[in-house]
């Protein structure tokens, strides 16, 4: 597909964030570390599900998935912001653009859909416990797996395709310091109206359909432990849910905030804020929320550096 002969902007420019010149060397060294501190954490969260045979189990299976997904998630927007800090151009060719716009939209998508899975999973270990490794066999997995890679791709594909038939014509500005699908749309000069559409509806349904599994999983969860009401069912509820629990109330807080802003005619100092808490900071904090309030992430941890073989295939 030849993007740049449907229009004839052939490059954007990215606002990016309201930095004055004498910040730009400290917010580039804070957006650099965090960057790295998404990167090596989630790295590591993969590493160790890898090395450790106990971890070998489909809630950490998915918890790799999603750790892989927000280094991808956050290497989409984040170097290229860095680049723009340090270079001061703020300019993306519309291929580039277009593309980048695509990766945001998949990988965005599937993190509905992993945390949706990690529900269900949770749902499954406590309210059906003998009959867990008959449900959540590994064929199942796989396939869920699978099948979220594959409507991500599709489902950002989907935007991609439609957006390249739109024209855009002398206004390139993007009020953002990445590509987003909504901010493109404002620029086009031709009809789009299929394109919100398309936003609106599919958009909608990927997000209820995660929110759905997630609330109706812990609503099962919520009326199994008032059932056989124990101390020791709640400690175990909270030490296998508290996790997943704090990554979706981040993951969805801070996007519903980014909607929020965008849609209620917020300052455009708050939107780029709330887009820095979605595409920035959420991906950080994940490993550390995994790592710090799970007790197998933590032997898996120590039991590798106890034994030096960190580099152990």
């Amino acid at each position: 597909m030849r993007w740049e002969n449907q229009s004839s902007v052939s490059e954007f420019l990215l606002l990016g964030l309201p930095i004055q010149t004498e910040q730009q060397g400290v917010f580039f060294a804070l957006f650099l570390g965090m960057y790295l501190t998404t990167v090596l954490g989630n790295l590591l969260i993969i590493l160790l599900i890898r090395l450790d045979p106990r971890l070998h189990t489909p809630m950490y299976i998915f918890l790799s998935h999603l750790a892989l997904t927000d280094v991808s998630f956050s290497s989409v927007t984040v170097p290229k912001m860095l680049m723009n800090i340090q270079t001061q151009n703020q300019s993306i060719p519309y291929a580039g653009c277009v593309t980048q716009m695509y990766f945001f939209i998949f990988f965005c998508c599937i993190d509905n859909l992993l945390l949706a899975m990690m529900a269900y999973d949770r749902y499954v270990a406590i309210c059906h416990p003998l009959h867990y490794t008959i449900i959540m066999r590994e064929e199942l997995c796989m396939c869920l797996l699978a099948g979220s890679w594959l409507f991500s791709c599709a489902y950002a594909l989907t935007h991609t395709i439609l957006l390249a038939q739109l024209s855009f014509c002398d206004d390139n500005i993007i009020l953002q310091f990445f590509c987003d699908l909504a901010a493109l749309l404002k620029l086009s000069c031709s009809d789009s109206s299929i394109n919100e559409l398309i936003i609106f509806s599919a958009g909608a349904a990927v997000v209820i359909f995660s929110l759905s599994c997630i609330l109706l999983s812990y609503g099962q969860i919520v009326v199994s432990i008032r059932r056989v009401p124990s101390t020791k069912g709640i400690c175990k509820a909270l030490s296998t849910c508290g996790s997943h629990l704090s990554v979706v109330c981040l993951f969805y807080g801070t996007s519903t905030a980014v909607y929020f802003f965008s849609s209620s005619g917020q300052s455009h100092d708050e939107d780029i804020i709330s887009s820095v808490m979605y595409t920035v900071v959420t991906p950080m904090l994940n490993p550390f929320i995994y790592s710090l309030r799970n007790r197998d992430m933590k032997l898996a941890l120590g039991s590798i550096f106890r034994n030096n073989n960190l580099f152990v295939n």
